[in-house]
């Protein structure tokens, strides 16, 4: 299944990486690598993760990493829609 990424996605993995990258460029490379085989996954299976009680938006982890990777499914291809921190305070949706 095609996989495209919303304007906020794409900005929160650039955040992401960017601080990461201050802090540890080896980390940010395995975090990317994580998000990216997430990515993947979601692609080959849309109904993977659980559902994150916003619509019909699903979440699953980026591997051990504290990130999860948000999406949903329309017009026939998954759409990323948020990336975050685990630890943060759950999304809502907003």
């Amino acid at each position: 299944m095609r996989v495209r990424f919303t304007k906020r996605a794409r900005d929160d993995l650039v955040a992401i990486l960017n601080y990461l990258d201050e802090k540890s460029p080896q980390g940010a490379r395995n975090v990317k690598r994580a998000i990216r085989k997430t990515i993947e996954l979601i692609g080959t299976l849309p109904d993977c993760g659980r559902r994150s009680g916003i619509l019909d938006i699903r979440v699953l982890p980026a591997a051990r990493y504290p990130y999860l990777v948000y999406w949903n499914v329309e017009a026939g291809e998954a759409c990323i829609v948020h990336i975050r921190h685990a630890a943060r305070r759950p999304w809502r949706g907003d």
